[in-house]
């Protein structure tokens, strides 16, 4: 057996399932993905660049343990694209199981700086794709009785920094939605939770990382003392979507190595 091949174990396994990841390509999403994979799941990675999508699969493919993963590449703030996407992983795969909504956009600037249209533009891609991919996800899921919805928060949802109000207020939002949907869904066998990261070392935080200040700061003010690696988010994405969480939903997975947490 290939030493990082899991021992998947019932808790834990994800044979059967099928699953939908966006903004896979890289950092956050195609660790998780990768972690579905890994435990049995039949994986589609979403993001915009197909070329981008065909080297996260290869990449994935190395510890998948045979599962199937496929390219599907459309922009999540398109409703239409995003409606025939899921078709496309219903009319390929039979059935929808997972869905983990990880794309994300940024933009730092002081309220005095920040055009409204700005903000709208960062809701659209922040929340309301994730509302959009929620209901479409929800109806394939209700036919089943099961489904994990998993919405990729961050701990700017319930915390905040000056000059960030438009990325707080969508990731707070998106954690308002996972609340509302999981009292919505549940009863239909679908339980809905999200994932706040913390601080991480991806290719989106490739210019802080090597800043020796910043994580100066991080070693004071994190529990752990460091930036988080990309795979060290694969386990709350795996156990959200096992059968460990059966009796979790509506609740918020934070994962910041004690940011939190630390006075």
């Amino acid at each position: 057996m290939n030493p990082s091949t899991p021992t998947l174990t019932p808790l834990f396994s994800l044979q059967g399932r099928v699953a939908l990841v966006t903004g896979a390509s890289r950092g956050l999403g195609l660790a998780m993905a990768s972690a579905l994979a890994a435990h049995g799941a039949e994986v589609w990675l979403n993001g915009r660049d197909a070329e981008s999508l065909r080297a996260a699969v290869e990449h994935a493919s190395e510890t998948a343990n045979g599962s199937l993963l496929h390219v599907l590449p459309f922009d999540v703030t398109d409703e239409a694209a995003a409606t025939q996407a899921v078709a496309r992983v219903l009319a390929t795969s039979g059935r929808l199981d997972i869905l983990i909504n990880n794309v994300g956009q940024r933009r730092r600037q002081p309220l005095e700086q920040l055009p409204a249209q700005a903000l709208r533009d960062l809701l659209e891609a922040n929340l309301v794709s994730a509302w959009h991919l929620c209901r479409e996800a929800a109806r394939p899921m209700r036919a089943q009785g099961f489904g994990r919805i998993i919405n990729v928060t961050s701990i700017a949802g319930p915390i905040a920094r000056a000059g960030d109000a438009a990325y707080t207020t969508s990731k707070g939002a998106l954690e308002a939605l996972t609340r509302a949907l999981a009292a919505e869904l549940g009863p239909q066998g679908i339980n809905v939770n999200a994932i706040a990261p913390g601080f991480f070392a991806t290719e989106a935080n490739a210019t802080m990382t090597g800043d020796e200040q910043t994580l100066a700061w991080l070693q004071q003010r994190t529990s752990l003392g460091r930036w988080g690696q990309a795979d060290e988010i694969a386990g709350a994405a795996v156990f959200l979507a096992s059968p460990a969480a059966s009796y979790v939903t509506g609740h918020t997975l934070v994962v910041d190595g004690g940011y939190l947490a630390h006075f």
